[in-house]
């Protein structure tokens, strides 16, 4: 990356490549595939730039070229190259990279990156006399070689498929030398989703709206979790509407089939270690997630403390977006970690791993840690609008793949009763 280069938000390239890819369909610009590529495929928190592979016949590139640049909401074009356009749009600005279908594997690989895994990829290729050069792979002789697909170009550099959020360029290709790639977590794997606010917090639909949006997703169970009173948000659950939110609960239980809810908190962790509501009102939730919102301009060893005083305490079952990290504007508390994930493991504590685009935490190296330290986690959308659960829970599975997470270190990839069972073990050792 440059100097003084402007990374985007996830989130926010995610809208503008999703934005493009809808008006080139409703522009029936004659392509094979549209796949968004760089650090947004890789689920980067905050990428460096938006591009585009778009997949057609060469005898159609130029033509194609052209009618990107004539999309309704393009301000102004540049072509740098004969097979790539760069466009500006009031959302932001992208590149569209066009290949063929028989070069779409090796362009997928080259413009996902990352460069660090692509130059790996580049060595291993000249060993065995080919060449992966400006997205295309060739012979010593420059004679194109046919490569597909990604799973075409992988194996002929004698080497299983590596998912596009492991290619960090860090240990991916000896893991996969060694057949020890991880079976990553999908979203077909997510059974549940333990965290969203409600129109009883700072949410902006019913908890009504939301289990119903759960369940046409698929969702076996959903947590209830507003934010409990002095959190850092524009509406707060209040002691005193616990009750009558329980029974807002139990009616929608008896009313909505085929989804189980849990009536859930996020509870904030005070400046002085404490948690937000007493004991005897937590004890009533049926999962307790512990979230620090504000450091109170606290060092990075008090933060800690919070975080460790929180997860010793019996009744919290889930720390939330640990860091409380921003991508693109803050890297968010600077906490121990390997204590913190010391701790939860002793306890039966689990951490997150968050998919609201404000968080996408615990991220990459730190999710990694936290499994490798024997820590279950959840993926959780954070969801403030029903119509966000899918695309806040696909963030957070990205998120977790690029930290080598399987469906076994997620806690919500088992049954309501395993989270009821989880949440058991750690009441009862205190019991």
């Amino acid at each position: 990356m440059g100097q003084g280069a402007i990374l985007i938000p996830l989130g926010r390239a995610h809208v503008l490549a999703s934005m493009i890819m809808r008006e080139a369909r409703r522009a029936a610009i004659r392509v094979d595939a549209l796949t968004a590529v760089g650090g947004l495929r890789r689920y980067e928190p905050a990428v460096e730039s938006v591009a585009i592979v778009a997949v057609a016949p060469d005898s159609e590139r130029r033509a194609l070229l052209t009618e990107f640049t004539r999309l309704p909401f393009v301000l102004k074009s540049e072509t740098p190259g004969d097979r790539s356009v760069a466009l500006a749009t009031e959302r932001g600005d992208l590149t569209i990279h066009l290949t063929s279908p028989g070069q779409a594997g090796a362009a997928l690989v080259w413009h996902t990156g990352s460069s660090r895994h692509v130059d790996l990829l580049q060595a291993r290729a000249h060993a065995r006399d080919l060449e992966l050069v400006d997205a295309r792979l060739k012979n010593r002789d420059g004679k194109p070689v046919p490569c597909p697909s990604e799973d075409d170009l992988y194996r002929r550099l004698d080497l299983p498929f590596i998912a596009p959020e492991l290619r960090a360029g860090a240990d991916e290709i000896v893991a996969a030398e060694r057949g020890e790639l991880p079976e990553l977590v999908t979203e077909v794997n997510i059974r549940g989703d333990l965290h969203m606010h409600s129109t009883w917090s700072d949410g902006r639909d019913s908890a009504e709206e939301i289990v119903l949006a759960a369940r046409q997703l698929g969702y076996e169970y959903v947590a209830i979790t507003d934010h409990s009173r002095r959190a850092f948000a524009s509406h707060t659950l209040a002691v005193e509407d616990v009750p009558r939110q329980r029974e807002e609960i139990e009616r929608l239980r008896s009313r909505i089939h085929g989804i189980d809810i849990l009536h859930g908190i996020e509870v904030d962790m005070l400046t002085d270690g404490s948690l937000d509501f007493e004991d005897e009102v937590l004890e009533g939730f049926d999962i307790v997630l512990a979230s620090l919102h504000v450091g109170g301009g606290q060092d990075g060893h008090r933060l800690t403390a919070r975080y460790l005083e929180a997860i010793r305490h019996p009744l919290v079952n889930v720390i939330t977006h640990p860091a409380n990290r921003s991508p693109a504007r803050s890297p968010g508390f600077d906490v121990d970690f390997d204590a913190l994930f010391a701790a939860a493991a002793d306890t039966g504590t689990a951490m997150e791993i968050d998919g609201a685009p404000g968080h996408l935490d615990m991220d990459g190296a730190v999710a990694r840690r936290a499994a490798a330290a024997g820590v279950m986690v959840t993926i959780d959308s954070d969801c403030h609008r029903a119509l966000w659960l899918a695309r806040q829970m696909r963030f957070g599975v990205g998120t977790a793949r690029r930290g080598w997470i399987e469906p076994k270190h997620v806690l919500n990839t088992g049954s309501v009763d395993d989270v009821r069972a989880f949440v058991a073990r750690k009441r009862g050792r205190h019991g």
